[in-house]
């Protein structure tokens, strides 16, 4: 489809879009002055990871299309679980910790997003301005009369709970609704036009704008992005060790540039259009990289992406650190690390514990499993012997390299 509108072109070009409930209608909308659209995030940890980065790179390109975007914090909803397609029902936050986990998640947002100047400068809003002080008799007679529960019924994130006779609870029933509240209040504070997400959230996101329509009369839009998935079918931003934080305090600049760095061949032009700004030509030009050369174009897409969330400083350093493991085979100055103490080196340490202590196995029946493979190494010397212990004749420098296969590397430093 072929849209007027800066930003559905843009999103189109680099493969944002999966449905929309009126695009041509939202496309007319866009072409007639600045609008405002939001997309919610439930602050579940005190960090967001990049499966929330995608929706979060549709807002940045909203804003430079010359819209003014809203990054709202679900200080309300996060205290209900969301019926997603898991299989299990989300753990039950305290207040204080949303608030800690909105502290941790706001750090990241101004890279991608201009909160200070400007006419469409970004808005932060969280929900629970406006979900807490609602009574539950007022919210019934309020909201609850316009949801009808065979509709709610039909939603995928009902629906296949259902059908594997799995439970979903009351409180996460009620979610969809609160979700929809949301997108009524936007529109009625900030003119707010426009909601999107993933497609995972069709569902939640539709409810809204059939409930601005059935309260206020008002005509909004949802937009979804498609789910990204690796070649194996999962979901994009996951790995053996778990989610890739956008916080440096849980992923550091080095660990996150790799991710990139080490993505399959096959998606490294998708992943160029939605996780960094460069030209779509120059882009173009890189997918079409065969071979070994593929390599420079994933180089690009990993200092590109870390420029983004980290800086151009960070992305540097992360960069340099890669050339010196990888090209050179010396040891960088951003490996993620651990200290140890002289005394326990020198008792002996055995090397299952440390390839667990500094992550590069999850537990010690991994980092066994890597050595029995042939993937574990120490200055890069290949260990073959589960019982195999460390000590401080190990030592370069007071330094010590460990390499779980030949992508992950980590430093344990004596003192």
């Amino acid at each position: 489809m072929t849209y007027k509108s800066d930003f559905l072109t843009i999103l189109e070009e680099r493969g944002f879009i999966n449905q929309g409930s009126d695009l041509e209608g939202l496309d007319k909308k866009l072409c007639s002055g600045m609008q405002t659209a939001y997309i919610g995030y439930d602050p579940t940890g005190t960090s967001l990871h990049i499966g929330h980065l995608y929706t979060l790179m549709m807002l940045y390109w909203f804003q430079q299309a010359g819209h003014r975007p809203i990054s709202l914090m679900g200080g309300a909803t996060a205290l209900i679980p969301d019926p997603t397609l898991k299989d299990k029902t989300r753990p039950l936050l305290t207040p204080e910790e949303i608030e800690q986990n909105i502290a941790g998640i706001k750090k990241v947002f101004s890279r991608y997003l201009n909160y200070d100047t400007g006419k469409n400068a970004a808005i932060m809003e969280n929900n629970y301005d406006w979900l807490a002080g609602k009574g539950y008799i007022e919210f019934l007679r309020e909201i609850g009369l316009h949801f009808t529960i065979n509709r709610m019924l039909t939603f995928d994130s009902v629906k296949s709970r259902l059908e594997r006779e799995l439970p979903m609870t009351f409180i996460e029933f009620n979610y969809m609704i609160l979700q929809g509240y949301d997108f009524v209040q936007l529109a009625r504070r900030h003119e707010c036009v426009l909601q999107m997400g993933g497609s995972d959230q069709w569902g939640n996101i539709i409810n809204g704008v059939e409930l601005n329509r059935r309260m206020d009369g008002r005509e909004v839009f949802a937009l979804t992005a498609p789910l990204l998935t690796t070649s194996e079918g999962k979901k994009m931003g996951k790995t053996e060790g778990g989610a890739v934080w956008l916080n440096e305090d849980l992923c550091s600049a080095y660990n996150y540039y790799q991710y990139w760095r080490n993505v399959d061949d096959s998606a490294v032009g998708q992943l160029l259009k939605v996780f960094t700004v460069l030209p779509l030509d120059e882009i173009r030009r890189l997918e079409k990289l065969e071979g070994v050369e593929i390599n420079d174009a994933k180089k690009v897409l990993a200092f590109e992406a870390t420029k983004l969330c980290r800086g151009e400083l960070a992305a540097k350093e992360a960069e340099e650190t890669a050339r010196k493991v990888f090209e050179q085979g010396s040891i960088g100055d951003d490996l993620p690390s651990i200290t140890v103490t002289l005394s326990r080196l020198s008792a002996g340490i055995s090397l299952v514990d440390l390839f667990v202590e500094t992550g590069l196995a999850t537990s010690k029946g991994e980092a066994r499993r890597l050595i029995q493979g042939g993937g574990a190494k120490v200055n890069d010397r290949k260990i073959e012997d589960i019982n195999a212990v460390s000590s401080e004749t190990d030592l370069e420098d007071r330094l010590l390299k460990l390499s779980a296969g030949k992508k992950k590397h980590a430093l344990v430093k004596a003192e």
